[in-house]
């Protein structure tokens, strides 16, 4: 991504809106060192729009003088490689439609300038870009790109012309959240990983043995979290404990399932016990004291009207104050007073 590319691309005016965001997401995958050449699936990805729609604005860009598309092809298998895009910021920088030097055919004219007036103009003036090979002005086309701008004979003139034929969207396979939190777990689990190989004894720069490389190691250990349940915590501190007796690390992963399995077991165990004891507990408190009786509520609510502590008046129910009346807890005046009943 480069900045000084999508602020050019933001400042160009009179493009329509899809146009503009097409441009846009070409500059924003120009890369300073190396160009622009990224793959019409991501381009239409990016954009949110068919490949089809795509070619018709990137054909209106090239028309209007903002990029030019250069076609590459593989030198080993010939294959076509993604297209470059020479964007209108970039030093060089020549439309498709330019007119080329009326002496010898490279280079182009002064910007702003009629080209049949070109000739009068003095070749010794500064132009950007690398002079033309032959006579020193102008722009040499290779040496914008570094690739040959005549199109390969064997294919037609340029592969981002070719418009689907399905004009019905289908939606992306994977949505980017998804994809993104994939990364996000994918990383995760490298921290683990290398957290485990140092619990195991292995330094942190030092080369692994065979069978603790590549994606097998990875799976193998991703299954103590995925069929045994075991938590990375875990397993790393199962790993520290197996080192205590065995003076080396092991060999790999398999050699560590006995450990874990017997760790999983454990867990399931403690697990089970404590939820016995859970269950004793809430049991144990329903069969405690018997409930209160009538005249215990009653004597426990004429405390609270005697007394001169804060009472809700929605505390005290009317059976209850019938209670304190009945066996003479409290007077009339009083629980007047202290409950407006």
């Amino acid at each position: 991504m480069s900045h000084d590319a999508t602020n050019w691309a933001i400042k160009q005016r009179g493009l329509k809106p899809t146009t503009k965001i097409v441009l846009w997401h070409l500059c924003d995958r120009f890369n300073p060192d190396y160009g622009c050449f990224p793959s019409q699936a991501r381009l239409a990805h990016d954009c949110e729009i068919s490949r089809s729609t795509l070619n018709e604005h990137i054909g209106q860009l090239e028309a209007g003088g903002l990029l030019r598309r250069v076609p590459r092809i593989d030198p080993v298998t010939k294959r076509q490689l993604p297209t470059r895009y020479i964007l209108g910021f970039e030093p060089g920088f020549t439309p498709v439609d330019v007119v080329p030097c009326p002496e010898i055919g490279h280079g182009v004219p002064p910007l702003g300038l009629d080209p049949e007036t070109s000739a009068e103009i003095d070749h010794t003036t500064t132009i950007s870009g690398e002079p033309c090979p032959d006579s020193g002005h102008g722009i040499d086309p290779e040496a914008v790109s570094g690739f040959c701008p005549d199109p390969c004979p064997e294919n037609d003139q340029s592969r981002v012309r070719n418009p689907d034929t399905n004009l019905v969207r289908e939606p992306l396979s994977k949505p980017v959240k998804e994809e993104e939190d994939a990364a996000a777990r994918d990383s995760d689990f490298d921290r683990f990983f290398a957290e485990l190989l140092v619990a195991l004894g292995f330094a942190a720069n030092a080369s692994l043995p065979a069978w603790w490389q590549g994606s097998p190691a990875r799976l193998h250990v991703r299954r103590w979290i995925d069929d045994l349940g075991l938590s990375e915590d875990r397993i790393i501190e199962v790993a520290a404990e197996t080192r205590r007796n065995h003076p080396n690390p092991p060999d790999g992963p398999k050699a560590l399932d006995r450990f874990m399995e017997r760790a999983a077991q454990r867990d399931a165990q403690n697990a089970a016990a404590s939820s016995s004891a859970l269950k004793a507990k809430r049991s144990r408190k329903t069969q405690g004291k018997p409930p209160p009786s009538p005249d215990e509520l009653a004597a426990f609510y004429a405390a609270k009207v005697n007394s001169n502590e804060y009472l809700p008046a929605s505390m005290i129910s009317n059976a209850i104050c019938e209670a304190m009346l009945a066996r003479r807890l409290v007077n009339r005046e009083r629980l007047l007073l202290r409950t407006g009943r």
